[in-house]
């Protein structure tokens, strides 16, 4: 697992090779993530958008731009924590995603951004 705490909201990211596909005959890994969002803050906090970049070392690099996450902008109140999971497919075994959330506090008015640590997405097998 890897963590970042950024302004008192810290991110938690678990990925998980999940097998190929094939796609308009072309093969595909696909890899799961979790993430988990714990506000550490003393103030209550809302997720409004994310930025993903995943790298593929066969292709360029994407770029993933939203409102929220999975159709959702949660609030977590101080102490609150917000689980969700999502999918990437690489056209290679080899690759990672990093990215942030541009989040808005409900105390100060102030939006900022948590950075989303790099998480490598990399078939176990590959490393042995």
């Amino acid at each position: 697992m890897i963590q970042q705490i950024t302004n008192g909201i810290k991110i938690s990211i678990k990925t998980n090779f999940k097998g190929t596909h094939y796609q308009n005959y072309r093969l595909n890994y696909l890899f799961n993530y979790e993430i988990t969002i714990e506000n550490q803050s003393n103030d209550s906090v809302q997720l409004i958008s994310r930025r993903w970049y995943i790298f593929d070392s066969l292709s360029a690099i994407e770029i993933i731009e939203g409102d929220g996450v999975i159709g959702k902008k949660p609030i977590l109140t101080p102490k609150a924590k917000y689980i969700y999971g999502s999918f990437c497919y690489l056209t290679s075994p080899i690759g990672s995603m990093s990215g942030l959330y541009n989040m808005i506090n409900f105390t100060t008015t102030e939006k900022f951004k948590v950075y989303i640590p790099t998480s490598q997405l990399v078939i176990p097998a590959i490393l042995n």
